[in-house]
């Protein structure tokens, strides 16, 4: 087995980092606590086609593979680590339905300003009572001539606040394969948007309304049945959300080991007291059993589809390994560490976040069971029958 990149990907790698130093280090503190996105540096990235990575040329991609695509996250979080939500958005997710699923019009439409940073794209998903037990959606898209009506509501979705369009989940009949997307414009007739909240990352986010959106049938993405495609999609956003916990963890991780070279106290370095040896050896060690989780996943995608008990595996070994080392950052940087003064809280809080978004670590810790035994566990209660007379 070779843990190796190849000579291709060691030159990505390289480019990518040399560009993060020379374009976003000087800007980074800044943008961690802006509440605008960085379209400046979505169209920085698209100029030097780090948007679209994995996705085929003749929609307007690079043509690269996952690997690649997480490689990009990596070395722009190490020095940038707002700008890798760019690349998160400009690889995983919504931008790879289209790319994957969607119609020559929808590419053209939509895909393109999606891939020259001009446009961001959200994916409205989660609903009040819909959140892990994403089938349980109840907003509806009913025929109306040619198209659909979409009625319902959304909440937590990201870059809602900033994004131009929105790929939603929406019902078009009973049970899972009544499930599928369609694609609302922001400033569509009867959509609306509630007031502006913020998660502890930072990040705001509004609940989003349909009332009558009526949606043309060029712009249902995935109809009735398309839910399995949308999940697959899914496993590979996964990736992302890993390859950014992962490395905003690093982030921390490197500017506490700068921290205990050159701060002292009692005469001494910090590296020198065991106590904080100790901390970052644990913390060198889980990164880099999670960074593996995550390039098996990512090559082994790259092979074929997606494996869920890998990217659920990655997922859960990149969340925790991220979080606790931008947790320990923290507590070895003491009050500098807990302020906004450098970008190791800003790291704590993201890292968090993702340990939820994405799917929650304890549902995936129920996937990962569901493999290591070979059944389902479904969580969800038997229905009771009605007595009839």
């Amino acid at each position: 087995m070779d843990f190796n990149f190849s000579e291709e990907q060691n030159i990505l790698r390289d480019q990518v980092r040399s560009l993060a130093e020379r374009e976003l280090a000087a800007g980074a503190l800044e943008r961690a606590h802006s509440n605008d996105y960085p379209w400046d540096v979505a169209r920085l990235l698209a100029r030097n086609g780090l948007l679209g990575i994995t996705i085929d040329p003749a929609d307007g991609g690079q043509g690269g593979s996952l690997t690649d695509a997480v490689i990009a996250i990596e070395q722009i979080a190490s020095v940038c680590p707002r700008s890798a939500d760019v690349i998160q958005a400009g690889n995983f997710g919504a931008i790879r339905v289209l790319s994957q699923f969607g119609s020559p019009s929808q590419k053209e439409r939509f895909l393109k300003p999606l891939l020259t940073g001009e446009e961001v794209i959200s994916v409205a998903m989660t609903e009040g009572d819909a959140g892990s037990a994403v089938t349980e959606l109840t907003t509806t898209a009913t025929p109306d001539g040619d198209g659909y009506l979409v009625n319902g509501s959304k909440v937590f979705t990201t870059h809602g606040v900033h994004a131009t369009m929105f790929l939603v989940y929406v019902r078009f009949g009973p049970g899972i394969d009544g499930i599928g997307s369609v694609i609302v414009r922001r400033g569509a007739e009867g959509f609306s948007f509630g007031k502006r909240s913020r998660f502890l990352s930072g990040e705001d986010w509004n609940s989003l309304y349909f009332e009558n959106v009526r949606v043309p049938g060029e712009d249902v993405v995935l109809g009735p049945g398309g839910f399995k495609k949308q999940i697959s999609a899914f496993n590979v956003e996964r990736l992302g959300n890993s390859s950014r916990a992962l490395a905003l963890g690093r982030h921390a991780y490197e500017i506490a080991r700068g921290h205990a070279l050159v701060r002292k106290q009692f005469g001494r370095q910090l590296a020198e007291f065991q106590g904080l040896q100790w901390k970052f050896a644990n913390m060198k060690i889980q990164l880099d059993a999670a960074q593996l989780l995550l390039y098996r996943a990512a090559a082994n995608a790259d092979r074929g589809l997606p494996s869920p008990e890998e990217t659920a595996i990655a997922k859960v070994a990149c969340n925790r390994a991220g979080f606790e080392a931008a947790n320990e950052a923290m507590q070895i940087l003491g009050g500098l560490g807990y302020s906004e003064e450098t970008l190791v809280e800003y790291c704590f809080r993201r890292t968090r976040g993702w340990m939820i978004a994405g799917g929650t670590v304890e549902i995936l810790l129920n996937r990962i069971a569901e493999h290591v035994f070979e059944r389902s566990f479904p969580q969800r209660l038997p229905r009771v029958e009605e007595n009839r007379a």
